[in-house]
């Protein structure tokens, strides 16, 4: 009897297998942990402070629940309605306002040939790298009641609605002009030669084509600065005067009374705008669709003597403007005592003498900022690629993306009172943090936490496709491809993610007004504090010096990004 012996199929070998199986489950292994330690923290640091403020909204003083009489409470009073008008009001007139200045400002950088683009793009984003105490400090040198200009406003005072909207106006327009800016950058010359070949007329152009290109971008701003200006508070705190919005509210009714379930109350009223802007804002953004493919043309303006010296002469007065903003706080801050004494000197800025605390929130404020940037920025890119590049756990990744987002809709005072009920607990096992400077640093981050994310989303959906399925194809470990090729290619995004995040900590007011302690005081607080005590000038030049860290982060940031992009991204250059 012979024996037929069929031929062995060519299997692998049971120690590739094992290796193989090795190496993807790490991948999986690390993945999880990732998104886990990620869920964790955004629930312990959002999530729960938030539940932790609602829960606050309906109990008394005394911790006894009373379901929704606080509401009924604040409803019945008729300072109550006052705010909310103020408050609608406001955002109303600063968005108009920011719009118009900030659409024609960006259009005249994008879409016309004047010269010195550079100097008035730099001049359009500086207010950014101030405090919004700033403005307000520097309008009232400028129109207060002993101001240099007062007579300009024509017998009105500058407390009130008319200061109030100027600040935000100048505080908020490099952000709206960031978007404007990047909305009309990217257009197709192509629609403008068809515009030009049928005889279509300038004015006729802008609202066929040009309009309608940037609409969405346009709509994004108009939300984003109708938020902003309804969750700031230095700027209403410094100059508003009797004129109270939601904001001030919160701080009165926390700090000046003591009254934490109604100061809970009024955040949850100012969450609801906040909440309800967002909600439009992700919706146009789902419905807004690329003009702009790899068979479209850069659109290059062609030079018109007309337009572009109505852009030239309209960029150079609102320069002007922020120019003389910006130079009055400096001069403010050199002034003897305002305005009886306008000897230059620099006494403003010995704050060993102007105040209890010294230089130590000035060294506090770099300290929260140098964290925030170097703890918030590794955090911030790992869960952003985790999300986007991860090879498993969809479903959970699904997940963190919408939690990702959430830090956006809530204003920073909301955010600053939620971590005092969830953390000034001596039941809760984080009660350590509290009044720390790592309480701060967390706080801060997580303020912050969703515009990074976005940043570090854009920079990994330009990585090519193809290089996570080459690397997959011949099994390279995803946390070895991360480090070899992800971070390298992703260096620019990853900087300006630490630039925009140290800016910030030192700039913000909102987040930190409430969870500061004696030791951990930052220097935007500070600046709250010498202006409550009729300290002006030394107010003045604590913001200065706030701007001036800000704008030496900018340089190094410039710097820096020159640097790794001729080292790291020579694969963009064909």
């Amino acid at each position: 009897m012979t024996m037929i012996v069929q031929p062995k199929a060519n299997k692998p070998s049971l120690f590739t297998y094992s290796h193989y199986l090795q190496r993807m489950s790490k991948d999986s292994v690390i993945l999880f942990a990732v998104l886990s330690v990620f869920f964790i923290v955004m629930s312990l640091f959002i999530l729960l402070p938030l539940w932790a403020m609602l829960k606050k909204s309906v109990l008394n003083n005394n911790g006894e629940f009373v379901g929704f009489d606080n509401f009924a409470t604040y409803f019945s009073s008729a300072s109550m309605w006052h705010s909310v008008g103020n408050t609608f009001t406001l955002g109303l007139i600063v968005t108009v306002i920011v719009g118009f200045l900030a659409f024609g400002y960006a259009f005249a950088l994008t879409r016309s040939c004047m010269p010195f683009k550079s100097v008035f793009q730099v001049i359009g984003s500086a207010p950014i790298l101030a405090p919004s105490l700033l403005p307000a400090i520097s309008l009232i040198f400028l129109f207060g009641n002993q101001g240099i200009a007062k007579e300009l406003l024509g017998g009105n005072s500058i407390y009130g609605l008319i200061g109030i909207s100027m600040g935000l106006v100048f505080w908020t327009f490099p952000h709206a002009l960031m978007i404007l800016t990047t909305s009309l950058r990217t257009s197709d010359a192509r629609l403008y030669e068809a515009a030009k070949a049928l005889k279509t007329s300038s004015i006729k152009t802008f609202f066929v084509v040009t309009l309608p290109a940037a609409k969405y971008g346009l709509i994004s701003t108009l939300i984003v600065v109708f938020t902003l200006v309804l969750c700031d508070f230095g700027v209403p705190k410094v100059i508003g005067g009797s004129y109270n919005v939601l904001a001030t509210d919160i701080f009165k009714q926390v700090v000046g009374q003591q009254n934490f379930a109604m100061g809970a109350v009024t955040s949850m009223l100012l969450l609801l705008p906040a909440l309800f802007a967002f909600s439009v804002d992700r919706w146009v953004q789902k419905k807004q669709k690329s003009l702009f493919d790899t068979r479209s043309v850069p659109y290059k303006p062609e030079p018109k003597a007309l337009r572009d010296n109505v852009c030239f002469v309209y960029c150079l007065l609102i320069s002007l403007a922020v120019l003389a903003v910006l130079g009055m706080a400096v001069y403010g801050s050199l002034v003897t005592f305002w305005p009886w004494n306008k000897a230059l000197t620099l006494s403003n800025y010995n704050f060993a003498e102007m105040s209890a605390y010294g230089w130590t929130p000035y060294w506090n404020s770099l300290t929260l900022g140098a964290w925030t940037a170097l703890i918030g920025t590794l955090f911030i890119f790992i869960g952003a690629y985790s999300i986007e590049k991860g090879r498993a756990f969809s479903p959970l990744r699904q997940c963190m993306q919408m939690v990702s987002v959430v830090p956006m809709a809530v204003p920073g005072m909301v955010l600053g009172l939620g971590y005092i009920f969830y953390f000034n607990d001596v039941n809760n096992p984080l009660n350590f943090l509290y009044g720390t400077m790592a309480f701060m640093v967390i706080n801060t981050i997580v303020h912050y936490y969703t515009v990074g994310h976005m940043t570090a989303l854009t920079a990994l959906k330009q990585l090519p496709s193809e290089v996570e399925a080459t690397a997959a194809s011949i099994k390279l470990p995803q946390y070895k491809l991360f480090y070899k090729v992800t971070l390298p290619v992703c260096s620019p995004a990853i900087l300006d993610i630490a630039t925009y995040l140290f800016i910030n900590a030192l700039t913000t007011t909102s987040a930190v007004v409430f969870i500061y302690s004696t030791d951990t005081i930052p220097a935007s607080v500070s600046v709250l504090n010498m202006d409550d005590a009729g300290q002006t000038g030394s107010a003045a030049a604590m913001s200065v010096m706030i701007m001036l860290a800000a704008a030496t982060a900018k340089v190094v940031h410039l710097i820096m990004g020159w640097f790794i992009e001729s080292k790291t991204q020579a694969w963009r250059k064909r």
